[in-house]
């Protein structure tokens, strides 16, 4: 394993903040893949990077559904931080305007599959 010896416990609890039971599903995916894949893409990617200080967790979920959007690649991942956005404390019309913004950017394709994706987040973030 590499990194220092706590990346993978703040990467879990910054996972658990996005949402309730994530760590255990991702972690059980990767670990499956291989033994150091959760330490090293959970590692950096929430505790080197979203862990960071300068921009809060609400803004950084705002900014990854736009990216995830604008790929128009990435379905399960956006559903995910469009769920964990709002568990974050972005509304749903927050995620309607960006969603629509993506159509400007990042055309029409990739709007519409945000769409696709994002109403089966609010179906589960409104189901409980």
């Amino acid at each position: 394993m590499t990194g220092a010896p706590d990346r993978l416990p703040k990467a879990l609890e910054i996972l658990e903040r996005l949402e309730a039971g994530a760590p255990e599903k991702v972690t059980k995916n990767l670990d499956a893949f291989h033994p150091d894949a959760a330490e090293l893409i959970l590692g950096y990617s929430f505790a080197d990077i979203v862990g960071r200080d300068g921009i809060d967790l609400k803004t950084r979920e705002m900014l990854t559904v736009a990216m995830l959007a604008a790929m128009g690649t990435a379905q399960g991942q956006l559903e995910f931080h469009v769920r964990a956005a709002m568990n974050a404390g972005v509304s749903r019309e927050e995620i309607v305007e960006i969603v629509l913004q993506v159509s400007v950017y990042a055309g029409v394709p990739a709007c519409m599959n945000a769409i696709t994706a994002a109403k089966k987040a609010f179906e589960t973030v409104e189901a409980g």
